[in-house]
């Protein structure tokens, strides 16, 4: 068990034993009802939100292949999901990836701990401001701690080769339906999308079959964007299976572009 605390990037952290303002920097920025003075403050708040990009740009810019994992903190130690996290986190590790999840407990707590107990790997946590107690997990090596939501999810997306979700709740649905739709609207490719708990997925799964699917809200091919198991081996076979698929694509239109370059003009 690592015995350090995490890495700690970004003024507002939140220590152990402290609490966020009950106003956080998401609420006074989308807050429209609040004091006048606030909507001419607007344009400085412009030059923090650069500045947290700069900050998570450069922390993770160095990360190796790296997979994000999501899932509920309220999820407790010594429950079946905090097992398979743990189980996951070490698995993802062995197999050459960094793991990155939201650095705080339940279930991002025990994916940093599987991790963090490789030799070498490296354990992600990015943290964001609560307007609740708050802090990164024991297990996270590189801690960031956010004012925006929308600027933690964008170093969530960069940073990975792939996201597995496991039992959560609508933080976990926000990231995975967020993910979805930027494969499905190819923002993003060869992003290969994990549900981890048959059993916990299977009503959503159901639901957009029935209700989605089958009133033509998504098309068919877009169900095959998400892989369900129970397996982590599986999972992160499923990981590794699309980073390869991804690595042949890009060499193979490299040596197109070269082919191409080579020709007379």
């Amino acid at each position: 068990m690592k015995q350090t605390r995490p890495e700690r990037r970004q003024g507002q952290a939140v220590v152990r034993g402290s609490l966020v303002p009950q106003s956080t920097y998401d609420q006074r920025l989308l807050d429209t009802q609040g004091p006048a003075d606030w909507v001419h403050q607007d344009p400085w708040r412009v030059l923090r939100i650069q500045a947290e990009f700069v900050e998570g740009f450069g922390a993770l810019a160095e990360l190796p292949r790296a997979v994000t994992v999501f899932g509920s903190a309220r999820t407790h130690e010594g429950s079946s999901d905090y097992a398979m996290g743990r189980r996951l986190g070490r698995a993802l590790a062995e197999a050459g990836y960094a793991v990155i999840t939201g650095g705080g407990p339940g279930v991002m707590e025990s994916v940093n701990r599987g991790a963090s107990e490789v030799d070498g790997a490296v354990s992600v946590g990015l943290g964001i401001e609560l307007p609740f107690e708050q802090r990164l997990n024991d297990y996270v090596d590189l801690g960031i701690e956010f004012r925006y939501f929308f600027v933690r999810k964008t170093m969530f997306l960069k940073y990975s080769c792939g996201f597995i979700a496991l039992p959560g709740g609508f933080g976990t649905l926000d990231e995975l339906f967020e993910a979805l739709t930027l494969v499905q609207t190819r923002k993003v490719t060869s992003f290969p999308v994990v549900l981890m708990g048959s059993e916990f997925w299977g009503g959503m799964l159901t639901w957009i079959k029935e209700s989605l699917l089958g009133t033509g809200k998504v098309a068919a091919q877009d169900l095959d964007l998400i892989s369900v198991t129970d397996d982590v081996d599986e999972a992160v076979r499923i990981i590794v299976d699309a980073d390869l698929a991804r690595s042949k694509q890009q060499l193979e239109e490299l040596e197109a572009a070269a082919v191409q370059e080579g020709e007379p003009q």
